[in-house]
């Protein structure tokens, strides 16, 4: 026999070793999962763009682990989970870019370490579908690399949820740290999001799984116990911290916000109060082909004897979707995440079954149909995240021209506005942020007008709007279309 004879039987058995030894099995599912967590990530970065600018709740989340900016004020419904992840990069930079990038590296590899949670439980084909669904999403895409809690109360709904399904079919021991991760992570982020994301958990740990309770259990109170202590130790206790939270959101209780959630679709980042027409049909469409979907997924699974697995994503994608759509009086796309996360496993297996299951002649009919019908789906949602991208590029732009415009004025750091849009203005500029009434009220008139007597304060307004008792006699500046009125400050005439 010849050496290459000999190279190749050796490639052979080798080859047949991987596969039968599973070793094989083990590494190739992993590589497609991978390549979809990677493609999410250049998406994300070439999309979003790394320069774009902080938002509103970015700022008050990075203000709070930055030394280069004053903190701005934090409110009831808010959780630390944000500022501690952004937390190794914000602490000693305050690139922007820099940040992006990190948070699309991190959010890439968290969507490959959820997904990879399913395995076993579902093809990988499923898998990946799934993950792509979710991750082409304007709203994944666009909160992907942003200081947000949303997506990571998704990613931790979906490694909760596949481990549970995992721990019960006794198929790796570590799925029990996978559930505690998963829980605490939601409820490190937004501990009420967890709550309801876990309630099919906690229920069918208790009745069937009571082992599981203990994981489940663990996971949302760890993440849960620094916003507990900061209730009773900045809000008199949890109960009023609630209340709290709840008045900013504008009383929780029945209130249909289904349509608000559908105005918000077209590229909304918050829909409060939710007015306006709705988007095009082509825009919110894919909502509605969603659940229909979803429940095809569910009688397949129910056919191949397999219903607990698709019934637990959906069921809790229910709950985390509940108060969203019928406890709160506003709309926000992002609010709906976890929830999307969720049902992208039954219906990529809907997907899939209406491709492959059809007789043979009408096989290539059903994949041309679904092929068409992705892809119109991801033009939309390119289209939609361009917008929302442009539009939210515009308004940082724009704050960044009137901080621009305080430093001419003499406003710098250090400094105190008050106002409209005062917490992200401030940011922009360097300053503290206050208010004397809202739902942001951090300080008294008293403490604005004594601050005034030590560092350049300034009220903002928009053009022509009423300016508060204690700013009326400042002088008035125009920049762009807002009213700033400066307050006199004596003892900084000289710097100014």
């Amino acid at each position: 026999m010849t050496d290459g004879a000999n190279a190749l039987l050796v490639r052979r058995r080798r080859r047949d070793h991987a596969k039968y030894s599973g070793a094989g099995r083990r590494r190739r599912p992993d590589r497609p999962l991978a390549l979809l967590a990677a493609v999410f990530t250049l998406a994300q970065l070439a999309l979003v763009r790394p320069v774009l600018g902080l938002g509103w709740d970015e700022i008050v989340y990075v203000s709070q682990v930055t030394a280069h900016h004053p903190a701005a004020f934090f409110s009831a419904p808010r959780s630390r989970g944000v500022s501690l992840l952004v937390a190794p990069v914000a602490s000693w930079s305050s690139s922007v870019p820099l940040l992006r990038v990190y948070l699309a590296l991190l959010s890439g590899l968290a969507l490959y370490l959820a997904l990879r949670c399913w395995r076993g439980l579902f093809p990988t084909r499923v898998l990946v579908t799934a993950g792509a669904l979710f991750a082409s999403l304007w709203v994944t895409l666009f909160y992907g690399p942003q200081a947000m809690p949303n997506y990571w109360v998704a990613i931790g709904a979906l490694t909760a949820a596949g481990c549970f399904l995992r721990a019960r079919a006794g198929r790796s021991p570590r799925a029990l740290w996978g559930i505690a991760a998963g829980t605490a992570l939601m409820a490190w982020m937004r501990p009420t999001d967890a709550v309801w994301a876990s309630v099919p958990l906690l229920v069918l740990a208790l009745v069937r799984h009571r082992r599981l309770l203990v994981p489940l259990a663990a996971g949302l109170a760890a993440g849960a116990v620094p916003w507990v202590i900061e209730a009773y130790a900045g809000f008199g206790g949890l109960g009023q911290r609630l209340a709290e939270a709840s008045r900013i959101q504008g009383g929780l209780g029945w209130q249909i916000a289904v349509d608000d959630q559908l105005r918000s679709l077209g590229g909304r980042a918050l829909c409060r109060p939710c007015t306006g027409p709705m988007p095009e049909p082509v825009v919110f469409a894919w909502w509605f082909v969603l659940p229909v979907l979803a429940g095809l997924g569910l009688v397949v699974a129910g056919r191949a004897r397999r219903l607990e697995r698709t019934l637990v994503p959906l069921a809790c994608a229910a709950t985390a979707a509940l108060p969203y759509l019928f406890m709160i009086g506003y709309a926000a796309p992002r609010f709906l995440q976890p929830a999307y996360a969720l049902l992208a496993i039954p219906v990529a297996d809907g997907l899939w079954y209406l491709v492959r299951t059809p007789r043979r002649t009408w096989r290539p009919v059903a994949a041309t149909l679904v092929a068409l019908g992705l892809a119109g789906h991801l033009a939309v949602q390119l289209a939609v995240v361009h917008g929302a991208v442009t539009r939210n590029t515009a308004n940082r732009v724009d704050w960044d021209r009137t901080a621009g415009a305080l430093h001419r004025l003499g406003v710098r750091p250090p400094c105190l506005l008050t106002g409209h849009e005062a917490i992200p203005i401030g940011y922009y500029t360097g300053c503290s942020s206050g208010a004397t009434s809202g739902n942001n009220e951090n300080m008294t008139v008293a403490g604005v007008l004594d601050t005034a007597a030590r560092v350049p304060v300034a009220h903002i307004a928009p053009a022509g709007g009423a300016a508060p008792r204690y700013a009326r006699d400042w002088p008035v500046h125009r920049v762009s279309d807002l009213d700033v009125r400066i307050a006199p400050a004596p003892g900084r005439e000289s710097d100014r």
